[in-house]
């Protein structure tokens, strides 16, 4: 896949020159980068799921099965109390060492929780730590890979994200990667069939 980046608090420069985040960077990256639009369109094209209309289902299990075998902890809880470890409200979708990761094809309703979940893993808190990260990654669709790949509209995609971190910056205070897919190069998604079509 392909994507675009924008860099909050200097994560661009962080992860690809300290050596506490290259190495997780670079797991990351061609992670993202070595999943093909046929992979893509195959799980998309096997899931029974009569409801299923857009490719995040697809694209989230292919980044999990690639980060789980590089041995990112996934749905790693923040709090080690168990008053604040139920469900994903208090949960990264991924933790290794220093990075924290979402990836987020939800509702824009939870662009800033989304935001604040690794401030929470990183910073200290009055609440015993679970995990111990210092900067975090946002995995979102921009909004030409909403239309091409057929998501809810109502999703917060890579821009609507980039307008909260300017009201919200004094209160994220470690570096944070944003990650906005683009569209397939070979394919799009019909919104009326939910088909695959493939572009020449």
């Amino acid at each position: 896949m392909n994507y675009i980046c924008h860099s909050f608090r200097n994560a661009e420069t962080i992860f690809n020159n300290d050596n506490r985040y290259t190495y997780l960077w670079d797991e990351l990256k061609s992670t993202i980068e070595g999943i093909t639009d046929e992979e893509i369109i195959e799980h998309f094209s096997a899931n029974p799921s009569s409801s299923m209309k857009s490719i995040s289902d697809a694209i989230n299990k292919l980044i999990d099965s690639r980060l789980h075998n590089l041995g990112w902890n996934r749905q790693s809880p923040i709090f080690n109390n168990p008053d604040y470890i139920s469900g994903n409200v208090w949960s990264l979708d991924f933790a290794k060492d220093e990075i924290s990761i979402e990836v987020a094809f939800n509702h824009s309703g939870a662009i800033a929780w989304n935001l604040i979940k690794p401030v929470l893993a990183s910073e200290l808190n009055h609440v015993e730590k679970a995990i111990q990260t210092s900067a975090g990654v946002i995995i979102t669709a921009t909004d030409a890979m909403r239309e091409a790949g057929n998501f809810d509209s109502a999703i917060g995609t890579y821009e609507k994200y980039l307008k909260y971190l300017i009201p919200l910056r004094n209160m994220l205070t470690v570096p944070i990667m944003l990650i906005g897919i683009v569209p397939p190069d070979s394919f799009r998604i019909n919104s009326d069939t939910r088909s695959v079509e493939m572009i020449n």
